[in-house]
């Protein structure tokens, strides 16, 4: 029983290093997986608006232009609206996405229901629309609402939309729709939520802006292979530098989403060395307690010492007898810990809905560290041990 509540210490903090490494692990896989999936190979090219005119904006030219540099997977704008619309009987608001024909596969997100617009109706700003599956089970109560209209409300003018396909943008994300607009509904006291999110031609977005021209602030390219990401934003920038004559502007910004997805990899994972060091102040006040027993085991057993040494045991002997016992007492609690600690990492990831990773060495580092506090904590007692003068320790009870 005291040996047990020796280890007690070890186990618990083994045992919340590896539940914290593990289920922190598991969780930095789940969510920068998660964005690569959603374009692992992305760049984006922005226009600086306090330093542009309206000439330097980007235009279908350069987009076509760009789509010509080798690497270049897809290339497509990214424009915004944000109005009123009507669908269903209900009013509410509308956030319209605009791109070309590559933003769907820019997305890497198919169409659950219908189809995604094509060229012919991107050139000619047909008033149609890819609507996500939240938004068509806000507005209609179902998912498949190919076929219906959206009415959008701005600059005094309504623009019936079409609506010619559904996509699951959450599914990208591995997250269930109805389930995450069940608990967004129960956050808000059952209210009725209604908005929506609708991709459209570029050309389409721009007129509902009142705009008449097709000039876009966003481009997003993805590359056939990432390690050419950097090469490409700096080819394109400047073949749009040739093509608007505007070297001397300083009006563009190139961001290489990989950069941002090693960022958060590694903002994750010094989180997670932080909060398992925190825990690791743990296994120091279970070494000291392992010191602790091991130092009133040296009392108990005095004479066993004596009794050996007089028979011929060397100093060593006896130091790597105790240290071998601190050893053996910090394996067993470091073991049980890891079981322990998986365990609860297995528990904890099963309700966050994320992998379990764990990695080689998380075991050894829970194997290594009990160890090395065995060692550590157990050098003293062992050597006050073995130093005991063979007649004193005979002369104790």
């Amino acid at each position: 029983m005291r040996s047990l509540l020796t280890m007690l210490g070890i186990i618990i903090g083994v045992a919340s290093v590896i539940a914290i490494v593990t289920v922190g692990n598991g969780g930095r896989d789940y969510i920068v997986g998660m964005i690569r999936d959603m374009g692992n190979s992305a760049i984006s090219l922005n226009v600086r608006g306090s330093a542009a005119d309206d000439e330097d904006y980007f235009t279908d030219a350069d987009i076509e232009a760009i789509k010509q540099i080798d690497g270049v997977q897809y290339a497509s704008m990214q424009t915004m609206a944000m109005c009123g619309m009507s669908a269903n009987d209900r009013d509410g608001f509308m956030m319209g996405i605009g791109g070309n024909t590559d933003m769907q596969l820019l997305m890497q997100t198919p169409c659950i229901y219908g189809r995604f617009f094509n060229e012919e109706e991107y050139v000619e700003a047909k008033s149609v629309g890819v609507i996500d599956v939240g938004s068509a089970i806000q507005l209609f109560g179902k998912r498949n609402v190919v076929g219906e209209y959206i009415y959008c409300n701005s600059e005094n003018l309504t623009t019936s939309i079409k609506i010619i396909g559904v996509i699951d943008i959450m599914a990208g994300m591995n997250m269930d729709t109805e389930e995450m607009m069940e608990t967004m509904s129960a956050s808000m006291g059952g209210m009725q939520m209604n908005s929506c999110m609708i991709i459209m031609p570029a050309p389409l977005v721009s007129a509902i802006n009142g705009s008449s021209q097709n000039r876009y602030d966003t481009i997003n390219i993805t590359a056939v292979d990432e390690s050419q990401l950097d090469g490409i934003g700096t080819a394109a920038i400047n073949y749009i530098r040739s093509l608007h004559d505007n070297f001397e502007k300083d009006c563009y910004i190139v961001t290489n989403m990989a950069t941002y997805i090693d960022l958060l990899d590694t903002v994750i994972n010094v989180f997670t060395i932080f909060i398992a060091a925190v825990s690791a102040i743990s296994l120091v006040v279970g070494g000291i307690g392992v010191m602790n027993i091991m130092l009133v085991s040296i009392t108990e057993r005095t004479r066993e010492i004596g009794i050996r040494k007089a028979l011929g045991a060397k100093t060593g002997t006896i130091m790597f007898q105790f240290l071998t016992e601190s050893i053996i007492l910090c394996l067993i609690g470091g073991v049980i810990g890891l079981l322990l600690g998986v365990a609860a990492a297995a528990f904890v990831s099963y309700i966050m809905n994320v992998p379990l990773s764990v990695e080689p060495a998380t075991v050894l580092l829970a194997v290594g560290f009990s160890s090395a506090i065995g060692i550590i904590f157990g050098v003293y007692p062992a050597k006050r041990a073995a130093n005991l003068p063979p007649i004193e320790a005979l002369r104790r009870d």
